[in-house]
C-alpha cells in the first residue's frame, strides 16, 4: 500500500496505524521497547523502597516532611488530562481529522508542559530545603526515580512538537499515522508510570 495515498474520510483505514507491514514491525518494536522502559522504572521502584527514609545520623528528612500533596495532585492531573486529550487526538486520527488531532496533540503538550514546570519548581523547593541528590541513598533513589520520569515526559513533548511541526503541511497518510499513534502509546505510558510514582511515593510517604 502507496504510504503517500490521497485519503478521504472514506477511504482511510479503520486502523491507519497499523494498515501496512512496516506499520505493524514497528509496533512489535515499539512494545519491546516499553518493556524495557517496565523493567528500568520496576528496578527504580525497588530501590526507592528499599532506601525509603534512610540516610545517614541527623539526615532529618522524611517523606511526611517532605512531600507536599496538593501540588502533586495538580501534578498529576496536568498529566491525566493531557492522556485524556491525546485520546481524543487518537480519535481524529482514525476519522481522519487531520486539524483536530493537531489540535488535540497541542493541548497534550500544553498539559505536559506545565507538569514538567511543576516538577522542575518542586525539585528546586526541595534543593532550597537542603534535600539534594547527594544527600543520602534515599535523596539519591528519590531524585533518580521522579527525575527519569520527568525526563521521559521532556523526549515526549520533543516527540509530539516535532510531529505537530513537521507534519503541519502534510497531512495525514499511513506513514504519519504511526508515528502519531505510537506517541500516543508511549504517552499513556509514562502516565501509567507517574499514576504508580504519586501512589508509592507521595501518597504512601505522606501516609506513612
Amino acid at each position: 500500500m502507496d504510504l503517500n495515498k490521497k485519503f478521504t474520510p472514506e477511504t482511510w483505514p479503520a486502523h491507519p496505524e497499523k494498515a501496512t507491514l512496516e506499520a505493524k514491525n514497528k509496533f512489535v518494536g515499539f512494545w519491546l521497547f516499553l518493556g524495557g522502559e517496565t523493567i528500568l522504572f520496576a528496578t527504580l521502584f525497588a530501590t526507592y523502597m528499599a532506601l525509603k527514609n534512610k540516610g545517614p545520623s541527623g539526615f532529618g528528612f522524611t517523606t511526611q516532611e517532605l512531600y507536599t500533596l496538593p501540588l502533586v495532585f495538580v501534578m498529576t492531573m496536568l498529566l491525566l488530562t493531557s492522556s485524556l486529550t491525546s485520546v481524543y487526538a487518537m480519535y481524529h486520527l482514525k476519522s481522519f481529522n487531520f486539524k483536530k488531532m493537531q489540535l488535540w496533540l497541542a493541548l497534550t503538550a500544553f498539559l505536559g508542559l506545565g507538569f514538567l514546570m511543576l516538577e522542575v519548581y518542586e525539585f528546586s523547593h526541595y534543593v532550597q530545603e537542603g534535600f539534594t541528590f547527594n544527600n543520602s541513598a534515599f535523596s539519591s533513589s528519590f531524585f533518580t526515580l521522579v527525575g527519569t520520569h520527568g525526563f521521559h515526559v521532556a523526549i515526549g513533548l520533543v516527540w509530539v512538537t516535532l510531529l505537530i511541526f513537521r507534519n503541519s503541511k502534510r497531512g495525514l497518510n499511513l506513514y504519519n499515522a504511526t508515528k502519531y499513534y505510537t506517541f500516543s502509546l508511549y504517552w499513556h505510558f509514562i502516565d501509567v508510570v507517574w499514576v504508580f510514582i504519586f501512589t508509592v511515593v507521595y501518597l504512601m510517604g505522606v501516609i506513612g
